[in-house]
């Protein structure tokens, strides 16, 4: 399965390990208070830890199971059974839950580096496609515990963690939300965008205006009609609305259409 619009594929297999571990290790260091501080929301840190555990679990294929509520949508059914979960497991002890996600992570992260990244996968609902390819399914999954390890590390007043590959996986995953981004953004075929991410961990996207779709599958030209440069910090936020889209605007380096730059940045890459 090879939807070329999407861009070439990425491969996060081998990453689940090492973030698996780079998790289990920021729990472990934790004070006892620091389970209790605000995370993400109004989930605390250890709800943060519990969602991740239920990640683990539904994708390992024994996980917290439930229907549609009638009229519910897609999001409002992940949002809605993701905080039965939490609260589910709110009693668990921090022991408890680093052993059981060092033992589940360990085994997610084996499942995962034999997966067949062609295979028809879950939807990936932000980049407008279901099926999606597994390769875009697996980095979706990986930038999600990669999430909200940061909003621990945030919550206990922590930085993001720089090593760089990893967060060069999430902004390459990330920014194939562009196309599904700019869907109702008018322009001529052969128009492109470029969004620049800065830093050790950046890179550079470019999207085309095709008469289908927008694209990431052209060649860069040598003249985007609008070029968005960020740091790579602020362009992973935007992308999981820690930092607002107008905010983004304004930190951004702009060059060309401001009325393109300013749609792409309205980028999404979770569900919201």
């Amino acid at each position: 399965m090879r939807p070329t619009w999407l861009g070439r594929p990425i491969d996060a297999r081998a990453s689940f390990e090492a973030e698996g571990r780079a998790l289990v290790d920021t729990l472990r260091g934790l004070a006892p208070s620091d389970w209790g501080r605000a995370a993400a929301g109004e989930w605390t840190v250890h709800d943060v830890a519990a969602h991740v555990l239920g990640d683990y679990y539904g994708r390992l294929g024994h996980g917290y199971r439930g229907g549609f509520a009638d009229g519910e949508s897609l999001e409002g059914f992940i949002h809605r059974t993701n905080q039965e979960w939490v609260e589910l497991h709110a009693e668990d002890s921090p022991a408890a839950l680093i052993g059981d996600l060092e033992r589940e992570g360990g085994r997610l992260a084996r499942q995962f580096a034999v997966a067949d990244l062609d295979a028809a996968a879950l939807g990936v609902s932000w980049a407008g496609i279901d099926p999606a390819p597994a390769w875009l399914d697996i980095a979706r999954e990986f930038t999600e515990y990669w999430t909200h390890r940061q909003q621990i590390r945030h919550a206990t007043g922590l930085g993001t963690d720089p090593e760089p590959r990893a967060l060069g996986t999430v902004l390459d995953t990330f920014m194939r939300a562009l196309p599904h981004t700019l869907r109702h953004t008018p322009a001529p075929t052969g128009t492109q965008v470029q969004v620049i991410a800065e830093g050790p961990a950046g890179g550079s996207w470019t999207v085309t205006a095709t008469a289908e779709r927008w694209s990431l599958a052209e060649a860069p030209g040598d003249r985007p009609a609008a070029v968005v440069r960020l740091d790579a910090e602020t362009l992973w936020r935007l992308c999981t609305r820690a930092v607002d889209p107008a905010d983004a605007l304004a930190r951004a380096h702009v060059r060309g259409e401001h009325r393109l730059a300013e749609a792409a940045c309205r980028v999404l890459s979770i569900v919201y």
